[in-house]
């Protein structure tokens, strides 16, 4: 009976674990508000419009109902444009042509082009498409501005639906990828610091390589869950401090993303010395051990240095700077020991003195870009950008205000 009990639990567990994820998901998420929103805008368009089957409307709903309420509003808008741009485009033609081969090409290759400056951006073709649907039938007119009624009701319905039921925030998503990213770099690290103590052969160590430039698509996938989580903080009621959030997020990938490529680049030095010693020990042993030290404290700064970042409220963040600091004390420290080791070394053997020392430049990037004040004067540079960015366009349009008024 026991037994039985703790296999409930931990199914229950598991349960409860699973369904938490699927909250959290965005897929689900968006999938659940697409397929609500588009039912929606139909039964909305079927009272409004005289069209039998209004599709235009939940349509409209699929392709603007986003995951952000941002993505929503601009999307919306670039929707309804480029319908509007091709109802007109159509009904100009229609005026003085029919439809054959020859106006047909004529009308795609206007609305393309006119789609391109209107700045509907993804939504280019729509404009051909609106234009070709509204030539295609009798009732120009009728036909037409119905088309638009539905892609107002689809577009206003998705718009509504993301404001009065505001879409989640997806910080935590973020954060939580860009944890996985500072582990999978300390994971990868520890990986290639194992070989100093060693006689690797040429193969393990280009391995090791190779999984060190897969990096950069592990920085891609982060990086399009960040501007999802940047989206989400826009013009997001529930949020207060939402540029600081997005700042504080965004340069942190940028600081992981520069160490994913030093490291990248102590993994090439690896390599290369693994091709020079030829199946020798790479590192003097006493210089290896320390170093192999080194590694490892820069490497758990990887995670502390992502918590650090992530963190979303004070107490936490100031837990995490502290073993941030803590652990850059001691991987400085062990880094200068092995510098003096490894400089006897060269003596000694003057040949790979120049990988000798790319290894210790290595490791003096990670841990000065992991540094609590560089990040701090990141942050600093960031928010006065921000700050310029936004005087500048209220001067512009206060600008354009007072040229408006003196015209007047």
């Amino acid at each position: 009976m026991t037994e039985f009990r703790a296999r409930a639990a931990r199914l229950a567990a598991r349960t409860a674990d699973r369904a938490r994820r699927l909250r959290h998901d965005p897929f689900v998420v968006q999938t659940l508000r697409s397929t609500a929103a588009a039912t929606i805008s139909y039964v909305v368009a079927l009272w409004l419009s005289s069209e039998p089957a209004p599709l235009t409307a939940p349509l409209t709903a699929l392709l603007v109902v986003q995951v952000t309420l941002y993505s929503t509003l601009t999307t919306s808008l670039r929707r309804v444009n480029s319908v509007v741009v091709g109802v007109l485009i159509a009904i100009g033609f229609s005026a003085i042509v029919g439809l054959s081969w020859w106006s047909l090409a004529l009308i795609i290759l206007a609305s393309l082009v006119v789609g391109r400056f209107v700045k509907v951006e993804e939504f280019i073709p729509e404009v051909a498409i609106s234009a070709m649907l509204v030539l295609g039938v009798t009732q120009v007119a009728d036909t037409a501005w119905d088309r638009v009624l539905e892609t107002v009701i689809g577009a206003a319905v998705g718009l509504l639906f993301n404001l009065l039921l505001a879409p989640p925030v997806w910080v935590d998503t973020a954060g939580d990828s860009i944890e996985d990213l500072a582990r999978r770099m300390r994971r990868l690290l520890l990986d290639v610091s194992e070989e100093f103590t060693g006689a690797p052969p040429v193969e393990r160590a280009a391995a090791r390589l190779h999984e060190a430039r897969r990096l950069d698509n592990d920085v891609a996938e982060v990086d399009a869950a960040l501007r999802t989580a940047e989206d989400s903080l826009r013009l997001n009621p529930r949020v207060k401090e939402g540029l600081l959030h997005r700042i504080m997020l965004r340069t942190g990938l940028d600081t992981l993303e520069i160490c994913a490529v030093v490291l990248r680049v102590l993994a090439r030095s690896v390599t290369d010395l693994a091709k020079v010693r030829a199946g020798r020990r790479l590192l003097p042993e006493p210089a290896a051990v320390v170093l192999q030290e080194t590694a490892q404290h820069a490497a758990d700064a990887f995670v502390s240095y992502a918590v650090l970042v992530t963190a979303l409220d004070s107490r936490s963040a100031e837990a995490a700077e502290t073993r941030l600091a803590g652990e850059l004390r001691a991987a400085r420290s062990r880094r200068a020991h092995a510098a003096e080791l490894l400089l006897s070394g060269a003596l000694r053997d003057p040949g790979h003195w120049q990988l000798y020392g790319a290894l210790l430049a290595e490791f003096d990037r990670v841990l000065d870009e992991l540094d609590p004040e560089h990040r701090g004067r990141r942050l600093m540079e960031e928010l006065d950008r921000h700050a310029r960015e936004r005087r500048e366009r209220r001067r512009r349009l206060s600008r354009g205000a007072g040229s408006t008024r003196v015209e007047r």
